[in-house]
């Protein structure tokens, strides 16, 4: 690889922050593209998040909890997942609150370690130490940390006691990139009016733009660089081009194949739906299904607001297969699936001979009983579970985070499956004296999950069962499908870490963003 520049040893204990103009402008993936590109320039290179607002998460090593955008970021930059690459990642469990996570573990500050906006806002102070302390360790460490932001600097109700954006660039006092997204339109007025709206000291940090996802002739767009250069007297960068079939890990927004409920099938021979409730979490364990071409994997979004008593009713197409997807709050998630008549859905497609397969909170729900005592995702209470298992689920204050491998073991065959596990609650049989139901899997020697004694039902806590082309070419086994040998997710998503680097590589100034980074440290 020709190396454009030579980033010295002068270097070690930079840092670079990229913002947006808005949420999605490509902070995610301009972050990924420039550290795999530093990474194979043989440059220490970390990524970083102050904050992030996600229900995607991955588990480190020592067992933490991070943003799955920061785990894409690590792989970019050939690094193992470290806590410190997100020191605070808040997962939403309400419109208006979320169970606060420093440093991988759950606040312990109260008994749920939930926080409502308002008090979060008060919370920032401590919260900017957790980031600083993570951002010492990292520049003593690394050479160059890349650092992406949240959201939109320019958010005017936001500013005070911002971590996420200017406020930590102005506190470790580093040059800022804003790239913005020109397929949404007006990328002009996005980056004017963003940078009119911080203050003197914010607009000196900006030190260039990068303008995302443009298609077209780009003699067609030279015009309006040169103007926008003029008009604010900051370099355009870089453009990047619109990189058709990107599909990377998301950090928030779910990606589906289809846009709405009614939305064309594919050509798949194998019918999957995956239930969208409010709260659901890690969806990236469906990635592996949307991108195999003999399944048809549609999402079911429900109309109506969470809580609505007359919901319009959307009926569960006929299909193959129902997934019921992890949640951050499995009895709100549990009511809103009965609100919408789902659960009348799940037992008329399993009195046709359908399957069913619930993951995380979706094992949950197809218990008798779901206990919180201690209101550690919502509302203190229990409910009542879909009850096609005779097993209890008390959500306990200690998350269980771990990366496990074991084996797969369906429809009389079995095949090697890795995945991690994330959550708060603890599933047992009611009486120890039933008839135990056949395990789904076999993790470091523990029987875990459940298949139903008719086996059209199984169950289990980890997440990324699909993954694997192997295990998912098994589940499809056991729909009574055979299909093709799928690539695996992690080369899919290596593959898109190097289209990304080399877009970065071949469309922006990296002479001139060497020269920025060494003069701002001079």
């Amino acid at each position: 690889m020709n190396n454009p520049f030579e980033l010295e040893k002068s270097a070690q204990g930079k840092t670079l922050m990229v913002q947006g103009t808005t949420s999605d402008a490509g902070k995610t993936t301009l972050v990924a593209g420039l550290c795999r590109l530093f990474a194979d320039l043989h440059i220490k290179v970390a990524p970083f998040k102050p904050q992030n607002m996600a229900l995607n998460s991955a588990v480190t090593p020592c067992g933490g909890e991070i943003g799955r955008a920061q785990a894409l970021q690590a792989k970019a930059a050939r690094l193992p997942l470290d806590v410190d690459f997100n020191p605070i990642l808040l997962k939403p469990n309400s419109d208006t609150g979320a169970q606060v996570i420093v440093h991988g573990k759950a606040l312990s500050h109260n008994a749920s370690s939930n926080m409502e906006a308002s008090e979060y806002q008060d919370y920032k102070k401590v919260a900017m130490h957790a980031v600083l302390s993570s951002h010492q360790r990292l520049i003593k460490k690394y050479d160059l940390v890349v650092v992406e932001g949240a959201g939109s600097p320019a958010e005017i109700n936001l500013r005070e006691g911002d971590i996420a954006n200017m406020g930590f660039a102005e506190a470790v006092d580093c040059p800022v990139l804003i790239i913005a997204d020109i397929d949404k339109g007006g990328v002009f007025a996005q980056l004017v009016g963003t940078l009119m709206l911080l203050s003197q000291s914010e607009q000196d940090r900006v030190v260039g733009f990068v303008i995302n996802r443009f298609r077209g002739d780009i003699k067609l767009l030279e015009s309006g660089l040169t103007w926008l250069e003029q008009k604010t007297n900051k370099p355009v960068l870089g453009v990047l081009p619109y990189l058709h079939g990107l599909d990377i890990s998301s950090e928030d927004a779910l990606v589906t194949k289809q846009s709405s409920t009614q939305g064309t099938s594919s050509s798949g021979k194998v019918r999957i739906v995956v239930l969208v409730y409010p709260h659901i979490s890690n969806h990236t364990d469906f990635d592996a299904l949307r991108h195999h071409k003999d399944i048809d994997c549609q999402f079911l979004f429900a109309k109506g607001a969470e809580g609505d008593t007359s919901p319009e009713k959307i009926a569960i197409p006929p299909c193959d297969l129902i997934i019921l997807p992890g949640s951050k709050n499995v009895r709100s998630d549990l009511s809103f699936l009965r609100q919408r008549g789902w659960h009348n859905d799940i037992a008329k497609h399993l009195r046709y001979g359908g399957k069913v397969i619930g993951i995380c909170g979706g094992y949950q729900m197809l218990g008798q009983l779901i206990d919180d005592p201690d209101g550690l995702e919502g509302q203190a209470g229990s409910s009542k579970g879909l009850g096609y298992f005779a097993m209890k689920t008390v959500l306990k204050r200690q998350k269980i985070l771990l990366n496990v491998s074991g084996l797969l073991q369906l429809a009389g065959q079995s095949v090697e499956i890795c995945g991690y596990e994330i959550h708060a609650g603890e599933s047992t049989f009611i009486n120890d004296d039933e008839k135990p139901l056949d395990t789904l899997l076999d993790i470091q020697g523990d029987k875990q999950g459940l298949i139903s004694e008719d086996g059209q039902i199984a169950a289990c806590y980890l997440h990324g069962l699909f993954d694997q082309p192997n295990a998912l070419k098994l589940f499809m086994h056991w729909l009574g499908h055979e299909v093709s040998q799928a690539p695996s997710i992690e080369l899919l998503e290596e593959q898109a870490i190097e289209r990304i680097s080399q877009a970065c590589q071949k469309h922006l100034d990296m002479a001139k963003i060497k020269q920025i980074i060494t003069d701002w440290y001079k």
